[in-house]
């Protein structure tokens, strides 16, 4: 397998490499691409518990305005809070 990668990354590779941290460009892309896999992993893991988590959670309920108004605030709230970090 041949990989092409921009001049900045190919540096990026090239240096890691160097710094000992890896014997060379294929050993990192091998790491990387298990790292890769176990995260994918582990979200699908994370997605399954949580959906668990809502069916074992009790019968739906209907929706009511005051719920609509609630999450309308969260949002509100959470635009707000990242608006101010920038």
């Amino acid at each position: 397998m041949n990989v092409s990668l921009p001049k900045s990354l190919r540096k990026y590779v090239e240096g890691e490499v160097a710094r000992g941290g890896y014997s060379s460009a294929s050993e990192l892309f091998r790491e990387m691409v298990r790292q890769r896999k176990k995260e994918k992993r582990c979200g699908q893991q994370h997605l399954e518990k949580l959906l668990l988590e809502g069916l074992n959670s009790g019968p739906a309920t209907e929706w009511t305005p005051e719920d609509f108004q609630r999450l309308r605030e969260e949002g509100r709230k959470l635009v707000s809070e990242l608006n101010a970090k920038k």
